[in-house]
């Protein structure tokens, strides 16, 4: 069985064993918070430096995952918090520029979510799974932004001034593994840690209460509702609950959740204006099944989790329940290779959705998931044309598009493929980063025949999953394409960019070896 972690234990990812010098005893004195502002030795550049380290052993992991809807939703909430932070000034127009700001999805099923240096946030699929409103989870986000913002991890890296940041960043990836084995981390604190563990707690819960409160304004300022925050602490109490009797909270390194919900709740008297939570929210309901099948739970879940869609009762069910029950079903099925009960578990979804424009293109997909599953393309496309159109100013949404190019790609249907690959172009344009948009182009481009082109895109797949040996492999085949055949056209140009490309991924590789 999983083992449940919550963000609030887990969001400041050093521990503090490791932010501060060995101790002789229990009874030394603690550190304080330093003043707001960053108040940190490392620099802006050198903190993103340690990001990008964990990020690529991150995007390694086998529990890594890529999901073009779940990617959407999380996106949906994660910019307007980050548009929040910069209107509010917790964010500097540099800090900005110089972080990352990506988010990597884990197909953990632990209820968890932690920040990393230099801008990343890593988010277990474990915790949108549990959290009821999409209010909840933008106060988890929001949280584990304002560790960033507030440079809470370059200021406790500073605490340690004799670590080097590859130090640091080692530690932190010994962290993250550690983090699977819970005998591991009790190990560390059996094998003599304790008084430096206690040493840095109030260090660290000053830490958590400053994230609190700069987190609760942020997602205030961004729309989403500050119950969410009151709500998602009562989740944290009673998960807290499996494993702690609250009885030594001197041992902890975050305040007691019961005193992290009282701030909160006392702040949000001091609001003129409430929204309601009580409408159904289906197209979270959808995000909170999906994540609960891609986390990979066993057979035995799956197929219970079918039968729950069988039971007569569900009619009887709130709206939101009925629809999560049967998409829940209909991606296990999927994944246990029934897609006929899929089908008919769609066909049943379909109607209750049918009001929804969020939640019925989320169905739509699922149809069109379906379709790819039973190798049926057509049908692919079918299931995306009867997502209503969007307004003509607003851009091609990401999972229609990933799905149309690969559906196309299969097809290899010439002029609908060439207008798939152009649109794809377009995206990656302004989202450069997106690897498994890269990848889909490279296909695409391969079925057309287009060799130095998917190169070049199986190259900058690479790059975007900081796999630089990976990318200068491919950029290096795709100068051989461009040597050995005739260059027409824009070839020209390809060839151009492959060359500057891999002279710049050949930089990084060095300071990469330079690191070990």
């Amino acid at each position: 069985m999983a083992k449940l972690v919550t963000w609030a234990a887990a969001c400041l990812l050093i521990p503090a064993w490791a932010q501060a010098p060995a101790l002789s005893g229990v009874g030394s004195a603690t550190s304080a918070l330093p003043s707001l502002g960053d108040g940190s030795d490392i620099t802006l550049s050198g903190e993103r430096s340690i990001g990008d380290r964990i990020a690529r052993e991150l995007y390694r992991d086998p529990d890594f995952i890529e999901d073009p809807i779940l990617d959407e939703y999380i996106q949906s909430l994660w910019r307007p918090l980050v548009t929040s932070a910069l209107a509010r000034g917790e964010m500097s127009p540099e800090m900005q520029e110089r972080f990352a700001w990506k988010i990597l999805l884990g197909k953990d099923r632990s209820v968890n979510a932690f920040a990393l240096p230099g801008g990343y946030m890593g988010v277990h699929l474990g915790l949108i799974s549990v959290v009821s409103s999409r209010d909840e989870l933008a106060s988890v986000m929001a949280h584990e932004l304002s560790h960033v913002t507030q440079r809470h991890i370059s200021r406790s890296m500073s605490a340690q001034s004799r670590m080097t940041p590859i130090m640091i960043g080692t530690m932190i990836l010994g962290l993250l593994a550690a983090s699977k084995s819970p005998q591991s981390a009790q190990a560390l604190i059996v094998g003599g840690q304790a008084a430096a563990i206690q040493s840095q707690l109030s260090f660290s819960r000053d830490m958590e209460r400053e994230a609190d409160r700069v987190g609760y304004s942020v997602m205030t300022e961004a729309g989403f509702d500050p119950q969410g925050f009151v709500s998602m602490f009562g989740k944290l109490q009673q998960a807290s609950a499996l494993n702690d009797n609250g009885s030594f909270p001197y041992l902890r390194s975050h305040p007691m959740t019961t005193e992290r919900m009282a701030d909160m709740q006392g702040r949000q008297q001091l609001l003129t204006m409430r929204t309601a939570l009580d409408r159904p929210d289906l197209e979270h309901a959808i995000m909170t099944a999906r994540s609960k099948v891609l986390s990979q739970p066993g057979v035995d879940l799956l197929r219970s989790w079918t039968q729950e869609a069988a039971e007569p009762q569900l009619a009887q069910q709130p709206l939101a329940k009925q629809v999560s029950v049967l998409y829940t079903a209909a991606v296990a099925q999927i994944t246990l290779r029934d897609p006929q009960l899929a089908q008919r578990l769609v066909l049943r979804l379909t109607p209750l959705v049918q009001s929804d424009a969020k939640a019925f293109r989320l169905v739509q997909l699922l149809k069109a998931e379906l379709a790819h599953k039973a190798d049926d393309m057509p049908g692919v496309l079918a299931a995306l044309a009867a997502i209503p159109a969007q307004p003509a100013s607003t851009a091609v949404r990401r999972p229609e598009l990933l799905a149309g190019m690969q559906a196309r790609t299969r097809l290899a249907a010439s002029p609908a493929l060439h207008e798939a690959l152009l649109q794809l172009r377009n995206w990656l344009q302004v989202h450069p980063g997106d690897g498994q948009a890269w990848q889909a182009l490279a296909a695409g481009w391969m079925t057309q025949g287009h060799a130095l082109q998917s190169l070049r895109a199986e190259g900058e797949a690479q790059l975007a999953r900081m796999d630089y040996s990976g990318a200068i492999d491919r950029f290096k085949a795709a100068q051989d394409v461009a040597r050995k055949q005739p260059l027409q056209g824009a070839d020209h140009i390809e060839a151009s960019i492959v060359d500057a490309q891999l002279r710049f991924v050949q930089s990084l590789w060095r300071e990469q070896l330079l690191e070990r």
